[in-house]
C-alpha cells in the first residue's frame, strides 16, 4: 500500500472557490488526487452527530482516509487535576466524532512540562492516558489514540517521550510531526539531503514499538519557523524564509523502505496544495 497524502483542515483555496461545508472536502480532495484528510477540532469538538456522519459518508464515497485532531487544550500532563482529568472527556468527544466520521485515529497533544520536571509530566500523562483507555475500552475499537511529537522545548513530546507513552497500550500510536521535531531541535535535523535523520525515526519506532507502527506511521509535515525555544509558526512551501524541514529526503526514505505512512500537511493555508506537491514528488520517485 503506498503512502497517503492530504491536508489538515481546509486550504484557503477551498473557501475561495465557494465551498462552505467540511463535508464537501472529501470530494474536493478526490478531484485533486489526494487520499487523506484530517478534521481539525483544535478549538473543540463542535458539530452535530449528523454533520460528522455526513463527513464520514462523503469520505467513504470518495475513498478518503480520515483522522481527527483532538482539541489543543487537552493536557495529559496538567498539574491541576480537575483540568487534567477533564481532558479525558475531550478525548471521549473526539473519539465519538471520529467514529461517526469513519476516522481511524485521533491526534492528541501531550501537554506542558514547563512548571514540573519531565519525569513528573510523563507520570501524569501516563496516568491520564491509562484512565482514558480504561474508560473507553471496547467502545471505540479500531480507533487509535495518536500521541503527537511537539515543537516547543517546554512541551512534553520528544520522540522518546512519545514512544514511552505508546508502550502503555497497543491502542496508542505515535504521531510524528517532522516539522515539530525539526523546530525543537533548532533545525539540526531533516535538512536538505538528510535521509539518515528521517530513517532513524522510522528505525527507532520499529525497534521500540514494532514494525506495524513504524510502517503505517501517521505523520504531520510542514515547514516551521523556530526561535531558541522551538516552534514559532507554520509556513508554506512557497514562502518559507529558509526554514525547513525538507520533505524530499523523507519521501525518498519512505519509497526506498516501502513504507505506508499517512502524511498530513499542516502548511499555513496551503495544506492541500503542499500535500499534492509532496505526493507528486513521491510518485515521481517511486515510478522513476
Amino acid at each position: 500500500m503506498p503512502a497517503l497524502f492530504g491536508p489538515g483542515g481546509n486550504s484557503a483555496s477551498f473557501v475561495a472557490q465557494g465551498y462552505k461545508h467540511t463535508y464537501q472536502a472529501p470530494g474536493w480532495l478526490a478531484e485533486r488526487g489526494l487520499g487523506a484528510y484530517e478534521y481539525q477540532a483544535g478549538s473543540g469538538v463542535r458539530g452535530s452527530d449528523a454533520t460528522f456522519a455526513k463527513i464520514g459518508e462523503e469520505a467513504k464515497k470518495y475513498g478518503i482516509a480520515m483522522s481527527l485532531h483532538a482539541p489543543y487544550y487537552i493536557s495529559l500532563s496538567g498539574i491541576e487535576q480537575a483540568k487534567r482529568l477533564a481532558s479525558i472527556g475531550h478525548i471521549k468527544k473526539s473519539l465519538h466524532a471520529a467514529k461517526l466520521m469513519g476516522a481511524d485515529i485521533i491526534v492528541i497533544h501531550c501537554g506542558s512540562a514547563s512548571k514540573i520536571s519531565r519525569d513528573q509530566a510523563m507520570r501524569l500523562a501516563a496516568d491520564t492516558l491509562y484512565r482514558a483507555l480504561e474508560e473507553t475500552a471496547g467502545e471505540y475499537d479500531g480507533i487509535r489514540l495518536g500521541i503527537e511529537t511537539m515543537g516547543k522545548q517546554n512541551q512534553l513530546g520528544t520522540l522518546d517521550e512519545v514512544i514511552a507513552l505508546c508502550k502503555l497500550d497497543d491502542r496508542l500510536w505515535p504521531v510524528v510531526d517532522f516539522g515539530h521535531l525539526y523546530a525543537r531541535e533548532l533545525g539540526a535535523i531533516f535538512s536538505e539531503g538528510d535521509r539518515d535523520s528521517y530513517r532513524r525515526v522510522f528505525d527507532k519506532i520499529a525497534r521500540e514499538l514494532g514494525d506495524e507502527r513504524a510502517k503505517g506511521l501517521h505523520c504531520h509535515f510542514s515547514r516551521i519557523e523556530y526561535t531558541g525555544a522551538g516552534e514559532r509558526r507554520h509556513l508554506t512551501f512557497e514562502n518559507h524564509g529558509g526554514f525547513g524541514p525538507d520533505y524530499r529526503p523523507l519521501l525518498e526514505v519512505i519509497a526506498e523502505e516501502e513504507l505506508s505512512p499517512r502524511i498530513i500537511c499542516e502548511s499555513a493555508g496551503t495544506m492541500a496544495e503542499d500535500a499534492r506537491e509532496m505526493q507528486d514528488y513521491y510518485m515521481s520517485f517511486i515510478s522513476g
